[in-house]
């Protein structure tokens, strides 16, 4: 079965052609700068990538060019359509109605649409991607793959907030997190290393990249996770603050007379590694700065690693210890310096990083020595395949 995977972003719109069976990409691409005059196309596979300058104003246009791309040309993948047998897409917010992926009708559709104010940008592109498929294959089943859904396993303890209980019946206001699709898959893929059963470990996941978030996995549940009512909470990230004093708002509100999008915009597009560094949200520059003698560069760095640090702290205490703390995304997959000043001074709680190993690369692999009574274990991510494996299930189920 091909499973055309669909990641939509506000300006962006990310796909993937899976043979679920088989567990194989048969096409990949991204459309870039929707709506924009210098919008571009990319579309292949590693060296086989082409870059095309090409006008998109909306996101039917760009679903219609990555099929075009999918049928045609010299990366073609597939002959016909029909060769496309479901389509799942990458939704960010479920709510409190979503605890698994959905096949995706009138009813769901309305309820993405309900859930736009607690992801904005997110949901809302998700729904242009939704529409643009229905406009350009109508008679294809499609499936929802909510972020959210795999943390619908929290207890009240871990999900509420405490604020008034008023304004948690008024407006659902609580913890939902964010990038479950990955954490799930990395859990998964990290017991199937350790060649244990999930529902017999403890695990701390950390997807760091430019949005980070870190979650605890007890006996194969999602117990907590670091990514509250919106992905703005939990770690320090690219751009974003994650968690800060809530006074701080109002009073930069008030002494920087600013609206609550302008502060909202600060908060989520100017802070993080960006606000404190001056450089970059892209750790890799960052760190070229730090090493340059950028004080600011460094403290940025410093205080990323310390972020991971105490939720990965936080999380041995909530779960009464750990087996595996597992690693993905860029930075967590690449960068061997921030993963050496996180795990480091964690040998009393018997996590203890391998200096020879964590300079290594390779694909999934443990970096910790073989005394740790932790393992550190690297996961490449790979949430286009769970939604491809989610789409494959229920159009079968």
């Amino acid at each position: 079965m091909n499973v055309l995977v669909i990641n939509a972003g506000s300006s962006s719109l990310k796909y993937q052609l899976i043979n679920v069976e088989h567990h194989q990409v048969l096409a990949k691409g991204i459309c870039e700068r929707v709506g924009a005059a210098d919008a571009f196309h990319k579309h292949g596979i590693d060296e086989n990538e082409i870059v095309i300058d090409v006008p998109m104003n909306n996101h039917t246009e760009a679903v219609r060019l990555a099929l075009q791309s999918i049928l045609e040309g010299p990366n073609k993948a597939i002959d016909s359509l029909d060769e496309i047998d479901a389509i799942g897409h990458r939704v960010v917010q479920g709510g409190k109605y979503f605890d698994r992926s959905v096949l995706i009708d009138d009813e769901v559709i309305a309820r993405i649409e309900e859930l736009k104010e607690l992801a904005p940008l997110h949901n809302e592109a998700a729904l242009m991607g939704i529409r643009a498929c229905q406009a350009l294959m109508p008679d294809k089943p499609m499936v929802a793959v909510f972020d959210t859904s795999y943390f619908q396993t929290l207890q009240p303890k871990a999900y509420m907030y405490p604020l008034p209980y008023e304004l948690y019946e008024k407006y659902a206001i609580r913890k939902y997190g964010a990038h479950g699709t990955s954490h799930r898959y990395i859990a998964e893929r990290a017991a199937a290393f350790l060649d244990e059963p999930i529902d017999e470990l403890k695990l701390i996941t950390c997807h760091l990249g430019n949005g980070c978030s870190v979650s605890a996995i007890d006996h194969g549940v999602a117990i907590d996770t670091s990514m509250g009512l919106t992905p703005l909470d939990g770690l320090m990230m690219g751009t974003r603050s994650g968690s800060i004093d809530p006074a701080i708002v109002t009073f930069v509100m008030e002494h920087e007379n600013l609206s609550p999008q302008e502060m909202n915009n600060l908060l989520n597009k100017k802070s993080g590694l960006l606000g404190i560094s001056g450089v970059s949200n892209d750790l890799r520059s960052v760190r070229i700065a730090s090493e340059e003698g950028n004080e600011r560069a460094m403290l940025a760095y410093h205080m990323y690693s310390n972020s991971v640090k105490k939720y990965i702290g936080q999380y041995i205490a909530v779960m009464g210890g750990v087996d595996a703390v597992v690693l993905t995304a860029g930075v967590g997959e690449n960068d061997q310096k921030m993963r050496r000043m996180i795990f480091s001074g964690m040998q009393p709680l018997g996590i203890v990083l391998d200096e020879a190993r964590n300079r290594e690369h390779g694909f999934e692999r443990d970096i910790a020595t073989n005394s740790s009574l932790v393992r550190i274990i690297i996961i490449p991510t790979n949430e286009e395949y769970m939604i491809a494996r989610d789409t494959f299930d229920i159009v079968h189920g």
